[in-house]
């Protein structure tokens, strides 16, 4: 009746399947034209599902998160900004010359869009895709490896509680 049960680790993903799931990491880029801001949930959800199964999807999928936190959960809120100011400055006739600029940051969150969806296609033909500067800031810090050391370092009793770790 003491036995200690041994878990078994996770099997790999086949080369298919990391294609697949990648591509969907950096498609989850389309849930914000429905919903407006919950795209990043996709690519976190598997990130969190199936890093200990894949390296190569947990990259994509990190990747994706932080490439979509920062042009469109980002580019949302400096375009929001821009425009805030261009009102208060059209009373004065000053923000008519602002328009142009507003126009300019309204289109950030478009761009991710079709950046995102060129990364969706890119892994679903298996080649290793990598976001213009976020690709290359997240191999230097080894960002998979130190945000699973970092999470359990911050409440490691409750995350193995929930799961996530072994140890």
């Amino acid at each position: 009746m003491n036995e200690q049960m041994t878990q078994t680790p996770p099997a790999p993903l086949s080369l298919e399947e990391e294609r697949q799931w990648a591509m969907i990491a950096h498609l989850g880029v389309l849930v914000n034209l429905v919903s407006g801001f919950l795209g990043p949930l996709v690519p976190l959800a598997i990130y969190m599902i199936y890093k200990d199964r894949s390296r190569y999807v947990a990259y994509q999928s990190l990747q994706a998160l932080i490439f979509q936190l920062i042009w469109w959960v980002g580019g949302g809120i400096i375009a929001g900004v821009v425009w805030a100011i261009t009102g208060v400055l059209s009373t004065v006739l000053i923000g008519l010359l602002c328009i142009p600029f507003a126009c300019v940051f309204s289109a950030m969150p478009l761009v991710a869009l079709g950046y995102g969806i060129y990364g969706g296609i890119q892994t679903s033909q298996g080649q290793d895709f990598k976001y213009w500067l976020v690709g290359d800031w997240m191999r230097a810090a080894r960002l998979p490896d130190n945000l699973i050391i970092l999470i359990k370092r911050k409440n490691p009793i409750s995350l193995q509680k929930m799961g996530f770790f072994d140890s």
